[in-house]
């Protein structure tokens, strides 16, 4: 595994033994819903992804057998997403945790976050290669069919519900609703997708950006001060672990550019 690009900012608040992350892993995991590990060693792994050691997460995840597939993945997904600087390099990680996470949906059929990373990390490639291009590879159907998949496993799946968001808002963006339609992508449903993802985790920076610009792609200009609110409202959250500092930091460097 080459060196990744190490997490820019100081990690010290988001260190955490065992006890602490147990005691603090409902509101860590508000996102995902992920259940809390019973061995060690995934939970160790876990430790590593929210002090923002994503490389060194991935790699204990992936030594700690099948129940370290989904933080190797989160952290893999993550890494590439807001660290990765060559675009090659992004994409064939998003690849590979895909493969990994649909891999896994066999041995675990009912593991939503086997679906839910496929879904994100096919999501992002998607969006690094363009999403019409994506559309016309099938990749649409995939990702909305995995995603369905999560919520239906997880109900309370907040980061699922704002993927499947995106999901509609990106198609409808890109190919206007009524091609968007032969995708089955809807504005209500998107729309009704991010409000649903914000009640479930209603301090998720990421819910509130990922909405922001949802608005922005599904009614236009004319719900540009709504989305600056919520960027606004991002970026003034107290982040928790290091996934939560890229996401804030995220929306003030947004913020800035306005």
């Amino acid at each position: 595994m080459a060196k990744w690009t190490a997490f820019p900012y100081d990690t010290a608040a988001y260190a955490r033994d065992a006890a602490a992350l147990k005691k603090q892993w409902a509101r860590l995991h508000a996102g995902d819903a992920e259940p809390l590990p019973k061995d060690d060693k995934v939970l160790a792994a876990w430790a590593l992804f929210h002090a923002g050691e994503f490389q060194k997460a991935c790699e204990a995840g992936l030594k700690a057998g099948a129940a370290g597939t989904t933080v190797a993945n989160k952290a893999q997904a993550i890494y590439a997403n807001y660290l990765e600087k060559s675009e090659k390099n992004k994409l064939a990680l998003f690849l590979e945790v895909a493969e990994r996470a649909e891999a896994q949906q066999g041995s675990e059929p009912k593991n939503a976050n086997a679906y839910y990373w496929q879904a994100y990390a096919l999501g992002r490639y998607s969006q690094g290669i363009s999403v019409a291009k994506a559309l016309a590879q099938g990749l649409g159907a995939k990702v909305k069919g995995a995603l369905e998949t999560a919520i239906k496993l997880a109900p309370k799946h907040a980061d699922a519900h704002i993927a499947l968001g995106a999901f509609h808002a990106e198609v409808i963006d890109k190919v206007g609703s009524l091609l968007g339609r032969t995708q089955g992508a809807s504005k209500d449903t998107g729309l009704a997708m991010y409000r649903q993802a914000l009640k479930l985790n209603p301090g998720s920076a990421i819910a509130m950006i990922e909405y922001a610009n949802g608005l922005v792609m599904l009614e236009g200009d004319k719900k540009m001060k709504d989305a600056e609110k919520l960027y606004a409202d991002a970026a003034a959250c107290e982040p928790a672990d290091a996934m939560e500092r890229l996401d804030v930091e995220m929306a003030k460097a947004e913020l800035e550019e306005d």
